[in-house]
């Protein structure tokens, strides 16, 4: 299983991002999805899940600005942020329970 993730760049606050996640080697619409981020100096932490039905969570630092999305034809997972503050800043992985991981993409909120 490999999961490429990518879409992280520099915005400033209150800016938007659109990171993806491909999937390959796995029955991908089958499997739960999970965004996870890690600023400098802390621990990962969840930002938000969606299942094989659709059903999405998030963490309460994202309500309302991020939204979590996949597309099961094309084996992609999404991540839409809006209102991006200083404190979103963080390398964004993505996740297949419980054991695969991307690589990561920086995302960085300029104040």
């Amino acid at each position: 299983v490999q999961l490429q993730a990518s879409g992280g760049g520099l915005v400033q606050a209150g800016g938007s991002l659109r990171l993806s996640c491909k999937a390959s080697g796995t029955n991908f619409r089958l499997n739960s999805l999970a965004w996870y981020r890690q600023a400098f100096g802390k621990q990962r932490e969840l930002v938000a899940n969606i299942t094989s039905g659709h059903i999405t969570s998030y963490a309460s630092f994202v309500e309302g600005r991020f939204t979590i999305s996949r597309d099961n034809v094309n084996r992609k997972m999404y991540l839409q942020m809006n209102s991006l503050k200083p404190e979103d800043t963080a390398v964004y992985f993505c996740r297949l329970p419980p054991q695969y991981w991307g690589q990561g993409t920086q995302v960085t909120v300029s104040s």
